[in-house]
């Protein structure tokens, strides 16, 4: 099913992008000037490579994670705390209906958990230590529950997915702007000049910013149904207890690396334009949806 889900929107992006150029007769207009850009061939080729990247990190995504955090996967609990922890993860994953994930503890002193991984049977599920230490048994849970529920939605699959898209995008549109530039409006007929990199360079930059606040959003949005997914494995209350507890310590910077930061509990306290690349809605917002929720 995922690989029908990437081959289907692979095809969707470059039939869409495809009948879009033409009816805008952008296709003419290059041919016009001397273009002679196959732009169906450009399109397979930045797909190729944009859904490609998303797809290899995210199939390295339990490896980088570990690495990153210095996770210490619990093979053997060593002690009432760990056996607690593991027990917990292996009942909320039954009740989830996914494969039980390696839990971890990684060295943290912000209060914090991820969960990664490029199947719902073979995630991860870590949790900071300093989670541990500020949070009782019955917020921890929650945590693991909302964790859980990013696992149970396939929350790092979709992400990869978007991620794959906004890179066809970005790689193609910027081509074509180079093209433009290099070939109209500088009347280069000779390979690729100079208008078409630094244009290229130029355009990448721009539109990749923009499509970090959409990947952004998306991610918002998938915050608030793995607080309801905790809230139902876990226990409303529990939930809400849970965030409450992070809102109050969320003038701390978050320490998780970047790339794992779409999938913690928080992202720490952001404001003003950054909030707007923020994977994580305000804290005050998701425990407001939760008290209004059925």
């Amino acid at each position: 099913m995922r690989i029908m889900l990437f081959l289907g929107t692979n095809l969707a992006v470059i039939l869409v992008a495809s009948m879009t150029f033409r009816l805008l007769g952008f296709e003419s207009i290059l041919y016009n000037n001397g273009v002679d850009l196959n732009l169906q061939a450009l399109l397979v080729f930045c797909a190729l490579f944009g859904f490609g990247g998303s797809l290899i990190s995210l199939m390295l995504s339990k490896k980088i994670a570990k690495w990153s955090t210095k996770a210490q996967i619990i093979e053997q609990p060593g002690n009432q705390s760990e056996k607690w922890l593991v027990d917990t993860v292996a009942r909320l994953s039954e009740k989830a209906g996914i494969g039980m994930p390696d839990v971890a503890v990684f060295p943290s002193p912000e209060p914090n958990a991820f969960a990664t991984g490029a199947s719902r049977n073979k995630a991860l599920v870590a949790v900071s230590v300093g989670l541990l230490e500020n949070m009782n048994r019955d917020e921890v849970e929650a945590v693991l529950g909302h964790e859980i529920g990013h696992v149970a939605n396939g929350d790092m699959v979709t992400l990869a997915l978007i991620q794959g898209v906004v890179n066809t995008f970005v790689m193609f549109l910027a081509r074509i702007a180079g093209f433009f530039v290099d070939r109209v409006i500088l009347k280069n007929e000779r390979g690729l000049g100079i208008g078409y990199w630094v244009t290229t360079i130029i355009t990448e930059i721009i539109l990749a910013i923009l499509a970090s606040a959409i990947v952004a959003w998306f991610s918002r949005r998938r915050e608030f149904r793995a607080d309801i997914a905790g809230a139902e494995l876990a226990g409303k209350d529990k939930m809400i207890s849970a965030l409450e507890r992070l809102r109050r310590s969320q003038d701390v910077p978050s320490t998780m690396p970047e790339s794992l930061v779409a999938f913690g509990i928080s992202s720490g306290k952001l404001q003003g334009l950054r909030a707007m690349f923020s994977s994580h809605p305000p804290l005050e917002d998701r425990i407001n949806a939760l008290r209004n929720a059925a």
